[in-house]
């Protein structure tokens, strides 16, 4: 009787041991299958976003809303920096059909960029600076623009930023406006920060530091992907493309889509389709837009 008892601690203790041990692998196998945690949302301060704004900040209004949407897809950037380094050549009509029939997987924000291959070079090769500019306009929009608006604020009382033949500077109100004279011309201003947003020193030329020769017609071939119907509301700190305000956030950022692109097809990540000869820039056509001179004649192209 004694030995049977033994025998029937024995086992118990046995099966506890299985139960503690089946309960331990059961609590293991669900965190491993947990989601992982939400990233937390990164914090800039005003110090560092002034910086991180700066090369920008100069740009048309209508630009620079084009960067800081397409920017929070920065993964995205290099690929589009290549095909519009390659696809150069064409314009227009052209080249937005090129967009479509290419079947490009990038969110129309990156796409609306590919008219401007400088634009892209300049995020493509410089991707940490891209993705914290995407990041901190997911997360701290408010503060991003707030940062544009002091360093405009800046260029302007130093003398360097003004209406000329390319831009009108509208700064009657509390915000400073940067649009095209002509909306289908839209220029890529090339300044140095180091510059423009301090002091200059005594007899220098002001107004030859920041280059408005270069620039993109645009017309009215790419109103789909938001040329025409963008804007900024800066006392709301709101972002308009193709006139419906931009919502995607830090905390959506995985599965917003704009609505503002719903006439726009989306392709997705299926193969890419390629029917157009792929042509490089010569280096006479990058350096155009760094030293803000005109865009070259092309006449090896024709």
């Amino acid at each position: 009787m004694r030995h049977c008892k033994r025998n029937i601690k024995l086992t118990m203790a046995v099966l506890a041991a299985a139960l503690l041990a089946a309960s331990l692998a059961t609590s293991a196998q669900a965190q491993d299958q947990a989601p992982p945690p939400a990233q937390a949302p990164p914090s800039y301060t005003p110090e560092q976003l002034d910086k991180m704004v700066s090369r920008i900040a100069l740009y048309p209004d209508s630009l620079l809303a084009q960067v800081l949407a397409a920017a929070g897809f920065s993964d995205q950037i290099p690929d589009a920096a290549k095909w519009a380094d390659e696809h150069h050549y064409l314009s227009g009509d052209a080249l937005a059909n090129a967009i479509n029939e290419d079947h490009l997987p990038w969110d129309p924000s990156v796409q609306a960029l590919l008219p401007f291959p400088s634009v892209l070079e300049t995020m493509a090769s410089d991707l940490d600076w891209t993705r914290s500019l995407g990041d901190a306009f997911l997360a701290q929009r408010q503060d991003v623009m707030d940062a544009v608006q002091r360093m405009r604020q800046k260029a302007k009382d130093y003398g360097y930023l003004r209406s000329n033949g390319q831009i009108v500077v509208n700064a009657s109100g509390p915000y400073i406006d940067i649009d095209p004279v002509d909306p289908g011309f839209i220029c890529v201003p090339a300044y140095d920060p180091l510059v423009v947003f301090w002091p200059p020193r005594p007899g220098f030329f002001v107004g030859g530091a920041i280059g408005f020769g270069f620039g993109i017609n645009i017309g009215g071939f790419f109103a789909p992907w938001g040329w025409g119907g963008i804007r900024f509301d800066w006392g709301a700190h709101a972002l308009f493309i193709n006139n419906v305000v931009w919502g995607r956030t830090w905390a959506n950022r995985g599965f917003y889509v704009h609505p503002g692109y719903a006439g726009l097809h989306r392709w997705g990540p299926g193969p890419r389709v390629e029917g157009h000869k792929l042509i490089g820039r010569s280096e006479e056509e990058r350096r155009a837009p760094r030293e803000g001179r005109a865009r070259p004649e092309e006449r090896h192209h024709r």
